[in-house]
């Protein structure tokens, strides 16, 4: 499924169809829940900011996502970034951050 999401992102890029925070979302939510980490990330570099509860949704599932993967320094890299770029954080931000703590060691 979360290859046929990032397809769907792909092709809208190359038809000119606007993406949108709540696009990114939901791909980057799709990438979580397949452990696929990484695609999450590069998700999360193509969002422009926008300060909204959408982009504490993005960042909330790309963190989850690290910490599905025990990748613990990475998960406190975008928690850092949420605070630099200003976006509100969750109880599910801190919550999946220190879960990935717990699971890097």
């Amino acid at each position: 499924a979360w290859e046929k999401a990032l397809q769907l992102v792909g092709a809208m890029a190359q038809n000119v169809v606007e993406s949108d925070a709540i696009t990114f979302s939901a791909a980057v939510s799709v990438c979580e829940k397949a452990g696929e980490w990484e695609k999450a990330l590069q998700l999360l570099s193509l969002t422009v900011p926008s300060k909204s509860e959408t982009d504490t949704v993005i960042f909330d599932s790309a963190i989850s996502a690290c910490e599905k993967a025990a990748e613990w320094q990475t998960a406190l890299q975008l928690l850092c970034m949420m605070v630099g770029r200003k976006v509100k954080s969750s109880t599910i931000t801190f919550n999946a951050s220190i879960s990935a703590c717990e699971k890097g060691g």
